[in-house]
């Protein structure tokens, strides 16, 4: 008797587990519908505010007040900065402002090529040139954080000061819809945003913070600092949660304690510190869709970023050097494609027929696989652009 009563309590103690179980995995597919169903709706909206914003500028295809831009090249990435610039203008609509962060001697490999492009391009935007400066204490500890000069991003608020607001983007960006529309965001700002970041992966079963961070990051995966809208009038005016001290801290108080704190901890430098305030500070940012920010991670395991599925790529960003390598040949056709377009011709003929023809070489790889994505907006961006420079009909 006893032994059959062991019997059916553990039978009843498995079934009991089984059901609990079941119901647990129905809970976790209701939730990841619902937040892959969420974030449909925000690429949505994302995008159709977009749409009508384009069609306002239609009739104004300049705004009073340049679009400003920033950028931090230091070693080898003057070409590649200088390819960032090219497809920002050449795909633009606006008057665009470069601020250029770089060490001394590429300053006049800036000046000389910039200053060589046709009058008609270099009547579309304009630039400055600053040196790379830190902090005089611990300038060494931040010029070599994650890569040279790489963190010089986060004092832009504090040395831009006569800025509003700025985009900062690294410098293997490439833009392949007008800068203008994501500058756009910052009207979709509410009152606490200072800043707007994509996020690190879609997938978290891909993710690297999820999976390997040994600090605070911000949301489910982290968010990738490649491509930064910036509110810098609000930065600078904001005091952050932390967890240094009891009370909040200014921007400029924090930075420094904040690397004292998780320099042994942190792997993509300040990336990982931009993580961390957000963390602790969620309101303050606004997370844009993939296709803002999409880089190799995207695809090369497979296609994960839905809304370039849909939409195509606005911003493609070449991290891991695959611009310059054979590694992932649909990043480097692009790459190639604007590096070598002639500013005397079409943007159809002379930039777009030759990199789907370019594309076709990549299908082996898992990013050549889903190659339409890479030309889907752009073949937009340039249509849209060949409208507006097309004459009147008398």
């Amino acid at each position: 008797m006893r032994r059959y009563l062991r019997v059916l309590f553990v039978c009843t103690l498995i079934v009991f587990c089984s059901l609990l179980y079941i119901f647990n995995q129905l809970v976790s597919s209701l939730e990841s519908a619902n937040d892959h169903q969420a974030r449909a709706q925000r690429t949505r909206a994302a995008d159709t505010g977009l749409r009508e914003r384009a069609h306002d500028d239609r009739s104004e295809p300049q705004r009073l007040q340049p679009v400003q831009l920033a950028v931090v090249a230091c070693g080898s990435r003057l070409q590649e900065t200088l390819t960032m610039i090219k497809s920002a203008v050449i795909f633009s609509r606006s008057k665009l402002h470069f601020h250029i962060f770089a060490e001394e001697d590429l300053h006049a490999g800036f000046r000389d090529t910039l200053q060589s492009w046709p009058q008609r391009v270099r009547s579309r935007f304009s630039y400055s040139i600053y040196p790379i400066s830190f902090p005089s204490t611990n300038t060494r500890e931040w010029r070599k954080l994650f890569k040279p000069c790489a963190s010089q991003r986060l004092f832009l608020p504090l040395i831009l000061k006569q800025v509003d607001s700025v985009l900062y983007v690294d410098t293997d960006i490439l833009f392949l819809r007008p800068v203008e529309d994501v500058w756009s965001f910052l009207s979709a700002f509410n009152r606490s945003h200072v800043a707007a970041l994509a996020p690190e992966h879609e997938e978290p079963r891909m993710g690297w913070y999820n999976r390997f961070a040994r600090h605070p990051y911000y949301g489910n995966t982290g968010v990738n600092s490649g491509v930064m809208l910036i509110n810098m009038t609000r930065i600078r005016h904001t005091h952050f949660k932390n967890d240094l001290s009891a009370v909040k801290l200014s921007w400029s108080d924090l930075l420094m304690p904040l690397l004292n704190k998780y320099k042994l901890n942190i792997t993509w430098g300040d990336q990982d510190l931009l993580n961390i305030i957000f963390h602790y500070n969620p309101e303050s940012l606004f997370v844009f869709p993939c296709h803002w920010n999409y880089r190799p991670d995207h695809c090369i395991y497979g296609s994960n970023c839905a809304a370039a599925e849909q939409h195509g790529i606005y911003i493609l960003h070449g991290n891991r050097g695959v611009y310059h390598d054979d590694k992932q040949p649909a990043f480097s056709a692009v790459y190639d494609a604007i590096q070598q377009y002639a500013f005397e011709d079409d943007l159809l003929h002379g930039l777009l027929e030759p990199l789907e023809e370019k594309l076709k070489s990549s299908e082996h790889t898992y990013c050549g696989r889903v190659r339409h994505i890479f030309t889907k907006r752009l073949r937009e961006t340039i249509r849209d652009l060949q409208e507006q420079s097309a004459p009147l009909e008398v």
